[in-house]
């Protein structure tokens, strides 16, 4: 099949997006491609089409575990056979996952977290791995200039030099200098960035600068009919303003990490449906949700960088309809962002007791520890230690980025399942409910391996081929456990930290000192472009976006809040000198129009002739 026909067969569209059929091009001819597309710009489909073309599978590295998984379901409800391997999966598990994608020749996609990377059993798979092609998402990751920095993604570097499949890298938000680290880090054999351009000419940005947000958000709310997201920075500020939002007659929800898996799940489902308006949430809704017409999108927080909030505003409009990206600020917001920065970078010999009390907290003596992975809570570890959770939040990332531990937060821990007796046994047991011995016989049918080890299994399916809802499965799992017909481990949400090398005495540990002020000098920069932002009254707000990209020769969008009020300027004075020059000729009214002196925006021509048509 060409690429046109592996489109329309697996996703039903005749035509691709700007610049996805050259990406896909260059990958099906071996070339090293960064691919640089806004959000929403079809990502996935850049691989996913040439990795169905090619024989064998690709491999896909991302640290997004809940896009993971959600693109492995879409691709096996399309019939393509994916797997991924992520923090919180048993070594077990992974040693299946991998057996399965060595020898199986229907498996297309194994999706894996980028700390699984430098572990012995997938480096033990990489030679029997049909590997033939390497994606690399959210690919800024992997450069210390880009604002999501992860160490664990240099080791794809190391990969290549086993692997001797193409790279296609991906991401939506990449300054100049960000792409041509990523290729280098990468080693890609030859450059090739295909960069689509970032315009959105349907996306509205509106900056306010206000005290009171709540009635400026059931404005936006009561006037601009359809879907919105509104980003907060703190999990409680989410539940309250969604609170607040409902007491004002507006259908909000709430959404954030702290919520348990199949609560985000209902929640995400019911508005993507339609049946939530409004969700107010942390960044970590949004990611892989294709919902197309979303009206408005509101940031009540001043975001880290311009990288998240181009990201997180372009989730408006991605219909071509009119949307608008909303940012509302006060002077307090300015101060809270200068405490952050401040916090975001705790001492190093901070850094180097919050190490030090990691390991005293799971009991690992000095010369031990290495590749344990440990179910991690913030909260017990803060209490333990009597310390600050933000400072100690921030401390175990830069432990992350200097390389000592990987660090994934609130990662879905599967239920587990093992059937106790012997299959033989199972059927002399009388368990006097029909319900119970069906779901026995399902869970037999779907787990092999469920009498030898715990086997994670996927509640909401069960659920449908049982006709239950989920809490009647969890009671008939704990009454089976009860029983001792099964054991039962529930779901949980934990963070997860691996440590990288044993524990280390002190004064040993190395925080490179001039990476720490490298990145924090980086983090500062960003953090002034988002206040520049913010309190720029003369650029276009997209232009000053497009332009933080390397994007230069863009033009006013005519809509932003700076546009509107240049727009609106402009037609009072051009009316002002209508009246005072009422014998005017063309060439002067050019000439005034052209003159920087006079002020006028850029279509001050334009305005001109609709002020002579009326």
């Amino acid at each position: 099949m060409t690429a046109i026909e592996t489109l329309k067969r697996f996703w039903g569209y005749e035509t691709f997006r700007p610049m996805q059929e050259q990406i896909i091009e260059s990958a099906l001819a071996g070339k090293d491609v960064l691919a640089v597309l806004p959000t929403g710009g079809g990502k996935s489909v850049c691989f996913q089409v040439p990795a169905l073309m090619k024989d064998g599978l690709a491999l896909v590295v991302t640290p997004l575990v809940a896009l993971m998984k959600d693109q492995v379901q879409n691709l096996e409800s399309k019939g393509i056979k994916a797997l991924a391997i992520h923090a919180g999966m048993e070594r077990r598990e992974v040693d299946t996952a991998l057996n399965n994608a060595a020898y199986d020749p229907d498996c297309k996609f194994l999706y894996v977290s980028p700390e699984r990377l430098a572990t012995s059993l997938f480096r033990s798979y990489l030679d029997i791995l049909p590997i033939s092609l390497i994606v690399v998402d959210e690919a800024h990751c992997i450069s210390q200039w880009g604002y999501d920095f992860r160490p664990d993604y240099l080791q794809i570097g190391a990969i290549r030099e086993l692997v001797s499949a193409p790279v296609l890298a991906l991401t939506a938000t990449a300054t100049p200098p960000v792409c041509e680290d990523i290729m280098q880090k990468l080693r890609f054999r030859e450059p090739l960035l295909l960069k689509s351009g970032f315009e959105r000419p349907n996306l509205s940005y509106i900056v306010r600068e206000c005290e009171d947000k709540i009635g400026q958000i059931a404005g936006i709310c009561n006037s601009v009919a359809g879907t919105g997201i509104i980003y907060r920075r703190s999990r409680r500020g989410c539940e309250e303003l969604a609170s607040q939002l409902r007491a004002l007659g507006i259908d909000a929800d709430y959404y954030h990490a702290g919520l348990s898996t199949s609560s985000r799940t209902a929640r995400q489902e019911a508005w993507k449906a339609g049946r939530t308006r409004v969700m107010v949430c942390t960044n970590a809704f949004g990611m892989g949700i294709d919902k197309p017409d979303v009206r408005f999108v509101i940031h009540l927080d001043l975001p880290d960088s311009p990288e998240a909030y181009f990201q997180e505003a372009g989730r408006a409009g991605r219909d071509g309809k009119r949307s608008y990206a909303v940012l509302l600020w006060s002077g307090k917001d300015v101060d809270r962002l200068r405490r952050l920065e401040s916090a975001s970078f705790p001492s190093p010999a901070y850094i180097e007791d919050v190490y030090q009390k990691l390991h005293v907290f799971y009991g690992i003596p000095y010369e031990t520890g290495a590749g344990r992975e440990l179910k991690f809570s913030l909260e017990e570890f803060c209490k333990r230690f009597s310390l600050s959770s933000s400072s100690v939040h921030y401390a175990l990332h830069y432990l992350e980025t200097s390389g000592h531990i990987s660090y994934s937060e609130d990662v879905d821990i599967p239920t587990r399942i093992k059937i106790v007796p012997d299959r033989s046994r199972l059927y002399d047991i009388d368990l006097g409910d029909a319900s119970l011995v069906s779901l026995l016989e399902t869970l037999m049918r779907m787990y092999t391996g469920i009498f030898s080890y715990p086997v994670p299994i996927d509640e909401e399916y069960v659920c449908r081929r049982q006709g239950l809802t989920v809490p009647a499965l969890r009671k008939m799992l704990y009454d089976l456990s009860v029983s001792h017909i099964i054991r039962y481990v529930p779901c949980d949400n934990s963070s997860v930290i691996i440590l990288r090398h044993n524990r280390l005495e002190p004064g040993n540990l190395d925080l490179q000192k001039e990476k720490y002020t490298m990145l924090r000098d980086a983090f500062h920069q960003r953090g002034q472009a988002v206040l520049d932002y913010v309190s720029e009254t003369g650029e276009c707000r997209a232009s000053y976006l497009l332009r933080y990209f390397g994007q230069e020769d863009s033009k006013p969008c005519g809509t932003c809040d700076v546009c509107r009020r240049k727009r609106s300027e402009t037609r009072k004075l051009l009316r002002q000198w209508f009246a005072s020059n009422p014998n005017w000729t063309e060439a002067e009214l050019a000439a005034f129009c052209s003159d920087p002196a006079s002020g006028l925006s850029p279509d001050a021509p334009e305005i001109a002739r609709e002020l002579l048509d009326k």
